[in-house]
């Protein structure tokens, strides 16, 4: 029975993991053995797209035309360094406050706000964006990098995810804290973060894996071809260029998995965290 479940974890794990592995065994092709493949398709017959997993002659020069002498490329890469380091700073000095307030204090009308907060979690972008589009575009930030950052710093994921670690703290520690003499920034900053810090690093984690995908955003916002973000460079890339796109999809996963291998114990005990004292 054992060695079933094993086998199985095993199979699960391979098929999940396969479309990762063509990207990195396409990425390693030349070009004339990716037309080589792709010539059923190209030339409309009823043939099959052949494929390999180990190319007939492995190369980097995909990664290196895509790393040196591609500028466009490196251009929308540092786009979506810089929209993402101010998205998530912005997440946590509005989101974690927010949390903190939600979880800490009692005050009128706080179940009807923080319901409106999960409701608007719930709204997909489609029903948000004539609204967005409208705002930005009065206060004229249409077609810069604020149009973008601007929306997901008051995304209301992290506060609902933050909150339930904050809602787990028992609050005759703060009390204790206050007859100490403790003020209330200094309870937040000394007794709530600590102890809701898996909490708020699952938040930063998972929020990074949404924003660096964001593709619906900055198509919609950004006519500048030159401010879009990685995630929308992909796909301009050509079937002529498929080698050179497999390549720029594993340099994009690259920094997801390097994200997600420093902080995969904090996402694990963060979300396990909230879930309990959910």
């Amino acid at each position: 029975m054992r060695a079933l479940e094993l086998a199985l974890v095993l199979g699960l794990g391979i098929l999940i993991c396969m479309p990762v592995l063509l990207l990195f065994c396409g990425s390693l092709a030349d070009g004339l053995e990716w037309m080589e493949r792709m010539e059923p398709m190209l030339l409309d017959n009823m043939e099959y797209i052949g494929w390999k997993w180990i190319p007939d002659y492995p190369t980097l020069e995909n990664f290196k035309e895509l790393l040196f002498l591609t500028p466009e490329f490196l251009k929308l890469f540092w786009n979506s360094v810089k929209i993402a380091v101010f998205i998530l700073a912005g997440q946590l000095l509005v989101g974690t406050p927010s949390a903190w307030a939600f979880a800490a204090y009692d005050f009128k009308g706080k179940n009807i706000l923080f319901s409106i907060y999960v409701i608007l979690m719930l709204l997909p972008f489609q029903v948000t964006m004539l609204a967005r589009y409208l705002v930005l575009n009065g206060l004229g930030l249409l077609d810069t990098h604020a149009a973008v950052i601007l929306p997901a710093v008051f995304s209301t994921f992290p506060v609902f995810l933050i909150y339930r670690g904050f809602r787990g703290i028992p609050k005759d520690l703060y009390e204790v804290a206050r007859i100490d003499g403790a003020g209330e920034f200094l309870i937040f900053l000394k007794v709530g973060l600590p102890l809701a810090e898996g909490s708020v690093m699952a938040a930063f984690v998972l929020g990074f894996f949404e924003v660096w995908n964001l593709m619906e955003e900055p198509l919609a916002f950004l006519k500048d071809m030159s401010l879009w973000p990685l995630s929308l460079y992909l796909p301009e890339i050509g079937a002529a260029q498929a080698g050179r796109a497999c390549a720029a999809s594993v340099l994009a996963l690259v920094v997801s998995l390097l994200v997600f291998g420093i902080f995969r114990d904090s996402l694990e005990q963060g979300i396990v965290s909230s879930a309990l004292k959910g």
